[in-house]
């Protein structure tokens, strides 16, 4: 810099200037234009200044000690100011919530606001609401599942409906053998089918341990159908006879247990009647149903027909057996045999019932069987004596098929 003499004009050069200009400082940020013009409600008042300024927890004013300030054209504006005050538009708040600040509009009391996630956080609202009904009939072994209607499901197709239905299965163990399903109802979000499912030969066991699932699906022609939401009830919250009756929300599709128990695992049901009957001087074996076959085909299914005998069988002449029903887990067969014998001979008797699946051109295949007699236990062992002590009466039983019939010759 080129020093000058006492009454001279303070000369700097060009570079300097620019030097000066360009020397980095502290960087702050830009005001807005909003900083300069403070908005009001209702317009600013003459002390709203120093109101701001107080702290949050100043002791408020006194009304008239603010009212002798005032102008008289403000006499019109005293209702609008004391609901300001009521509100805390500006001054200090009567309550332990926070000042607005004077540049702001006031601060709205919090409201309760629909989840940002909508479809994923409310399940109710997004996937719907479906209407059923349970009936548990301990006398037939059946469990009848009335399935009403849907309402507010979740839009699947382009066109913003679905062409819903829905399907049933029992946990665990859910299969084919298992899956009931309804009609499918077009282009609807609020169906309504009013139709009866019903299983057959459930037990007081299974009402204990397992569980329904209910799905609500969209029926696709040209893909694989789309899962909707579903809904599981344990069975053993129903009670015998009683029908129950359900409005629940659809959840998310839910993981199954792949570590169930095998124990569990079974090979089918099978609706058996037995009956002496001292006018034909008889054993009568109705093979009536069968329930939750295992699947043995290629398609998962099987086309199962039923073979009994009455052992020990020295002239070799107690198999009967059953018409093959094709494409099935749940035939019916409503046949009876007769095997001619007297009533005290009973008693050293067993009858061994089988289920097979017929395939053309090679060996059917062992789905499962059942052994009554004095040797059975439990429920089998039971409904041999009570044929034996009720002649004349028909008594049906339900009876869980095994894999392992002993004494049977498991080929045909």
């Amino acid at each position: 810099m080129t020093l000058r003499r006492r009454g001279e004009k303070a000369t700097i050069s060009i570079q300097e200037h620019m030097a000066i200009d360009v020397c980095p400082g502290p960087i702050r940020p830009i005001k807005q234009i909003s900083d300069y013009f403070p908005r009001f409600p209702r317009g600013l008042p003459p002390d709203a200044g120093p109101r701001a300024a107080a702290p949050p927890d100043a002791p408020a004013r006194p009304a008239a000690a603010s009212a002798g300030r005032r102008s008289p054209s403000d006499g019109a504006r005293d209702d609008d100011e004391d609901v300001d005050q009521l509100f805390g538009a500006y001054g200090a708040s009567p309550g332990p919530g926070p000042v607005p600040s004077p540049g702001r509009p006031p601060a709205k009391p919090p409201e309760e606001e629909p989840d940002a996630d909508g479809y994923e956080s409310d399940d109710c609202t997004a996937l719907g609401t479906l209407d059923f009904s349970l009936l548990y009939d301990q006398e037939n072994n059946a469990l009848h599942c009335t399935i009403t209607k849907a309402k507010g499901l979740k839009p699947m197709d382009h066109n913003g409906l679905a062409d819903p239905y829905v399907k049933l299965h029992l946990l665990p163990g859910a299969s084919k053998a298992n899956k009931l399903r309804t009609k499918t109802l077009r282009n609807t979000l609020n169906p309504t089918w009013n139709e009866t499912l019903t299983y057959y030969g459930i037990t007081d066991e299974d009402m204990i341990r397992k569980t329904l699932r209910i799905s609500v699906c969209d029926e696709d022609k040209f893909r694989h159908n789309e899962f909707i939401g579903e809904t599981r009830v344990p069975l053993k919250k129903l009670k015998p006879n009683h029908t129950k009756t359900f409005s629940i929300c659809l959840e998310k599709q839910l993981p199954v247990d792949k570590t169930e128990d095998k124990s569990l695992e079974e090979r089918g049901r099978i609706l058996v009647s037995l009956k002496y009957s001292s006018q034909k001087q008889g054993l009568l074996v109705g093979i009536v149903r069968c329930a939750h076959l295992a699947a043995m085909d290629a398609n998962g299914y099987s086309d199962p027909y039923v073979k009994t005998y009455l052992k020990p069988d020295v002239d070799k002449k107690s198999k009967h057996k059953t018409a093959v029903k094709k494409k099935t887990l749940n035939p019916e067969f409503n046949e009876e045999f007769c095997y001619e014998i007297k009533h005290g001979d009973l008693a050293k008797k067993t009858l061994e019932i089988t289920v097979w699946d017929y395939d053309i051109g090679k060996s059917n295949d062992f789905i499962g069987g059942v052994v009554l007699g004095i040797n059975a236990k439990g429920e089998r062992l039971k409904h041999w004596f009570d044929c034996l002590k009720n002649k004349d009466k028909r008594i049906e039983r339900w009876h869980t098929l095994t894999n392992e019939l002993p004494g049977a010759v498991l080929s045909d």
